[in-house]
């Protein structure tokens, strides 16, 4: 098969936003191009390192007298999603980091607790895209696991860095990416 140059992805985020988080059950997305319903809320600006997504497959070696590997056994596997909010006032997203129970908003005001309660799973979506193409990535339940340590100085902005855990749904899948491709389309498919 030959190089083709309109093959090569470069994500650049919606104009519509990129990410969107919605509870536990909400309609699933299918594919790329259907609209999300009204349950997933779009959580504004993303960092400018966008998302980072790592796959981790912990693995041991198995040797055979003599040092020959005779099978190797994976034992741990993780996809996890890292990327920074911007909108540090945004109230969704201060639900998002520290639990939408510690986050109260009474007119103008938004109030903050911070504590050691577990944070939930939800359900997540980053949509992307280049040029006509399209790739929208679902998390069916994942979870803010950790956050960055939180910078405030007056040379740069307020962010809130997360890494999502993806867990298992019940087909076994921690994550899904739906392409679309907009050749394939135009050419009624392909391989």
């Amino acid at each position: 098969m030959a190089s083709t140059a309109s093959n090569v992805f470069a994500a650049q985020p919606k104009v519509t936003g990129a990410l969107r988080n919605a509870p536990l059950g909400s309609a699933a997305p299918t594919n790329a191009t259907t609209a999300l319903t009204s349950a997933w809320i779009d959580l504004g600006y993303i960092g400018e390192d966008g998302f980072t997504e790592s796959i981790s497959r912990d693995t041991d070696k198995k040797k055979a007298f003599g040092g020959a590997t005779v099978k190797v056994l994976q034992t741990d596997f993780a996809n996890t999603f890292q990327f920074a909010f911007m909108e540090s006032i945004n109230a969704d997203v201060l639900k998002r980091v520290f639990g939408a129970g510690n986050v109260t908003v009474s007119g103008a005001n938004i109030t903050v607790a911070k504590n050691k309660l577990t944070l939930p799973h939800e359900s997540w979506v980053i949509d992307t895209q280049d040029g006509d193409n399209l790739l929208r990535t679902y998390i069916p339940d994942g979870q803010i696991s950790e956050v960055d340590d939180i910078t405030r100085v007056h040379t740069d902005t307020i962010m809130y860095t997360v890494t999502i855990e993806a867990f298992e749904d019940a087909a076994g899948n921690n994550s899904y990416d739906f392409h679309y491709v907009a050749a394939l389309a135009s050419s009624g498919g392909g391989a």
